[in-house]
């Protein structure tokens, strides 16, 4: 069997997922019939991916071109789940680099291509949007290959073809086309692939062995492994033994070998030499473990990850509305769900917290912890979350923070809004660059502590216009600290049903989070003071009525709708002294210490 092996890395939003679509559906991978046909992001099965228009977790199809099989690895292309990127390229002998006509390589773009080349993967380029409206597909051209140069370990790494695409069309050429509606395909990129993409270096005679990249699990048939076979066979029933790099673990049998077709997994016999595999039967594996044939003495290296940057404290949920809303609410039962994300989310760091009180949950950033509380909520659980806070080193003896690049391309009307908020957080100007049609592209340098909230911030400041992407440069020595951004709180002093008679006297002093007839508890914040200090308030005072026009008052009350956040936005907003209640019906912030008295306790 002839077998390619190509990860598909990129950006976000430059066209992945998309692509794949069309690679499983112009091979007929699918029957004419099947849904799938007429499906957009078909790998991004996951409900958040879907919502969110991203990709999150690194997936692996398969199609067949000609007499070649190419097993397609799809990546994140947010810096957030970079993780995901680096324990799976092991997999690939080649990679399709996919880079916007328009808005050129981006600093995912700079990450994924360091790491594809780090691990000596054979290169393809793709541009593509060539039909966008602002492409500038020569000046892209030139910054890919300033990329290559800045990145190349040798010669060979320069040497990588380059075709042209309307991925959203299923169209690739290999030169630029002169006319874009004209029929096309995706034949040149499977041609291409096919010539590019070394066949996977394996010894066929040797014993088995696999490093496992990917768990998979159904309710049917347990746990899978999913891995490359580096050497050697493996068929049903075969026992094989559990290594972590050169510490055997235990041995187990192997049940069901699968491999990739589409979305399905289809059992053989016994497996092909450098195919992407499922293995059932090891119910115990993890990630960067290997499995081997029992002759051998030893396993790969484990993989390595590049280490989180971002932590945040996830406790069983103390609000008075503990229980009412969530399925799971219990410490046992967080510490359970947190043990199985571990094994999946190698990017993300969990431990017991040193008070004894909660887990430390770390990560690459807002994104990356923000997308797992919402798949716990989804699942039914409930609970408290703290502030996101830097994870910061002492380096050389001297206190360090991450730093990132941050990279903005935005309406050169909006550089000036950019340039104002970006000086508030103490950020450096690295470049600025403003091209023909009026689009500013500003990088800059600031470290991951200052750079919190700055998305959502800038977001509605700039009307939800422009591209923001970072990429983390390293721990520096603590920069400057910026002065408090956030106005103060708007702090419910009685536990009880808001009304709009209440609501109408909180609303002259700032915005509320809550609208009339909703349930509340003292300590929670109702709203956002129009001043910088902290104000109680009472949200669910009676007018008391003496007549039925009296009443009916109410009625004629005129609110303004209170301000919805989402859950990356709440986590952006509370302080150090503040929590986020978080359940599968409800996001509520509150601060730590409930009652008045305790906040003054604590805060002596």
């Amino acid at each position: 069997m002839n077998i390619r092996n190509i990860a598909i890395i990129a950006h976000v939003d430059h066209g992945k997922t998309t692509l794949v679509d069309f690679m499983l559906k112009q091979t007929h991978t699918f029957r004419y019939n099947q849904a799938e046909m007429t499906q957009t992001t078909i790998l991004d099965s996951n409900d958040q991916e879907r919502e969110r228009g991203i990709t999150i977790l690194a997936k692996t199809t398969a199609v067949n071109f000609n007499d070649t099989k190419i097993n397609i690895i799809d990546t994140p292309g947010h810096a957030d789940f970079s993780g995901e990127v680096e324990r799976v390229l092991n997999m690939a002998d080649g990679a399709l680099l996919i880079v916007d006509a328009a808005e050129g390589p981006l600093p995912q773009t700079r990450f994924v291509l360091e790491k594809a080349l780090q691990s000596k993967l054979k290169m393809m380029v793709l541009i593509n949007k060539i039909d966008r409206s602002d492409a500038e597909i020569e000046r892209v051209e030139h910054q890919i290959e300033d990329l290559f140069l800045q990145l190349a370990e040798n010669d060979d790494d320069l040497s990588f073809p380059v075709l042209y695409g309307i991925a959203r069309q299923g169209k690739v050429w290999t030169s630029i086309p002169e006319d874009l509606n004209a029929p096309a395909d995706l034949t040149p990129l499977f041609e291409t692939i096919v010539n590019t993409v070394p066949e996977p270096r394996t010894a066929a005679q040797e014993p088995f062995k696999m490093l496992v990249t990917n768990i998979d699990y159904d309710s049917y048939k347990g746990v899978y492994a999913i891995g490359k076979v580096s050497q050697g066979v493996v068929k049903p029933g075969q026992k094989l033994a559990v290594f972590e790099h050169e510490k055997l673990l235990s041995f187990a049998n192997v049940k069901e070998v699968c491999t990739s077709i589409g979305l399905d997994r289809i059992n053989v016999d016994v497996s092909a030499p450098g195919d992407i595999i499922s293995l059932t039967g090891i119910d115990q594996i993890q990630i960067g473990q290997t499995l081997t044939d029992p002759s051998v003495t030893s396993g790969y290296p484990t993989i390595k990850i590049s280490e989180p940057t971002l932590t945040i404290t996830i406790n069983a949920n103390t609000s008075p509305f503990t229980g009412k809303e969530g399925e799971f609410s219990t410490i046992r039962q967080l510490e359970e769900r947190l043990k199985r994300e571990k094994k999946t989310n190698l990017g993300m760091k969990i431990e017991p917290n040193q008070s004894g009180h909660g887990f430390n949950v770390s990560g690459r950033g807002e994104l990356h912890l923000s997308v797992l509380i919402e798949e716990m909520r989804r699942e039914g659980y409930e609970m408290e979350v703290s502030k996101p806070q830097v994870i910061l080193k002492t380096i050389d003896s001297v206190q360090s923070e991450p730093v990132e690049e941050l990279t903005i391309e935005i309406d050169n009307t909006f550089a000036g809004v950019i340039t104002e908020e970006m000086g508030k957080r103490k950020a450096e100007m690295l470049d600025s660059l403003v091209n023909q049609k009026g689009i500013v592209r500003m990088v800059f340098k600031i470290s991951s502590r200052n750079l919190l909230g700055f998305r959502s911030n800038i977001l509605t400041k700039t009307k939800g216009n422009g591209i923001f992407a970072s990429r983390f440069l390293g721990y520096f020595p603590m920069m400057g600290t910026i002065s408090r951004i956030r106005d103060g709180v708007l702090i419910a002093s009685d536990t009880g049903v808001t009304t709009s008679y209440a609501l109408e006297s909180v609303q002259t002093h700032g915005s509320t989070f809550v609208g009339p007839g909703m349930n509340i508890y003292e300590g929670m914040l109702v709203g956002q003071n129009n001043r910088q200090e902290d104000m109680e308030v009472n949200a669910c005072k009676i007018k008391k009525s003496t007549n039925m026009r009296a009443a009916s008052a109410d009625m004629m009350i005129q609110l303004a709708p209170p301000v919805d956040m989402s859950l990356e936005q709440c986590l952006n907003f509370i302080a150090d002294d503040e929590l986020l209640e978080v359940t599968p019906k409800s996001l509520r912030m509150r601060k730590k210490y409930l009652t008045k008295d305790a906040r003054v306790k604590h805060s002596r």
